[in-house]
């Protein structure tokens, strides 16, 4: 098996940027190797589906010709244009400080080939905005959820432009997902020396104080500078407020945990969580 390595999903978006950098940054702290990777999805032929009755045979064959040769030259120029994309993200990644980043060009859909390429991914690195979504700043990619409830990787999703995550908050809600995802931070090189905000959101309970702040000990005796609070009402708002209030550059969660912070992640609600939040997510599982 290969070396584990950050992945970065290029596509010709507006975000396509940030993901370079972000996975600049991970590949660089992490101290493991870069791919980009571009997928060519299947396109919708140009080949109609019946052409009988309407027109003479030898006028459907010349027309069938014409539209297979159509369907070829259309394919080689999105190639041509993907590559275009991974060289200029890997232009862009270099100048971040990533001396031998991997170009990969795959064809298939998206989901199944993280899914083929999964065991060799340590991080994977999206946009929030995809090469179809449009031009809102809030535009959700259209498989973005898909592959987060499909990988069972980490992943990293950017939002707007790239700026080194100093100050980190982490949604806690003492779940074996969030416990785990703790452990692999202190255990990764990632957020060295970043600021931690432990925040869990519900009643403030002896249970829930001696869970959190046993959590934030753990992370103090790992190095972190860590702080901790509890907080009530619905798990979206208070974690967007919270970011807000301190100035955080990136918030942390488990992708599927077993209390409120799973009931959002999980349905209509983790595309609003997408949407809403002015900062990367790491989605951690």
């Amino acid at each position: 098996m290969s070396e584990a390595r950050v992945l970065a999903c290029i596509d010709g978006s507006a975000a396509s940027e940030a993901v370079c950098d972000y996975a600049a940054w991970a590949s660089l702290r992490l101290k493991a190797p870069l791919a980009l990777l571009h997928v060519l999805e299947p396109a919708p032929s140009t080949m109609p589906t019946d052409l009988s009755g309407s027109i003479g045979l030898g006028s459907r064959e010349h027309l069938l010709g014409e539209l297979a040769e159509l369907d070829e030259r259309r394919a080689r120029l999105l190639r041509e244009q993907g590559k275009l994309m991974l060289d200029a993200a890997a232009a862009r990644v270099r100048a971040d400080g990533v001396a031998e980043p991997t170009l990969r060009q795959r064809h298939g859909g998206l989901v199944d080939t993280l899914q083929e390429l999964e065991e060799e991914v340590r991080l994977l690195v999206m946009g929030r905005q995809g090469e179809a979504g449009g031009s809102a700043a809030s535009q959700v990619g259209s498989q973005l959820e898909s592959v987060i409830r499909t990988m069972h990787r980490p992943v990293l999703i950017t939002t707007g432009e790239y700026r080194a995550p100093q100050r980190v908050l982490i949604a806690f809600d003492n779940s074996p997902s969030v416990r785990k995802g703790l452990d692999l931070l202190m255990q990764s090189s990632l957020l060295a020396g970043a600021s931690i905000h432990l925040l869990l959101v519900g009643a403030d309970t002896a249970d829930a104080r001696q869970a959190i702040e046993a959590a934030r000990k753990r992370l103090e005796e790992e190095g972190f500078a860590a702080s901790a609070e509890i907080r009530a009402g619905e798990v979206e708002e208070v974690l967007l407020l919270c970011r807000r209030e301190r100035e955080m550059d990136l918030i942390v969660m488990g992708a599927y945990g077993h209390s409120r912070i799973r009931q959002f992640l999980v349905g209509s609600t983790t595309t609003s969580m997408l949407r809403r939040t002015d900062c990367p997510l790491l989605l951690l599982r």
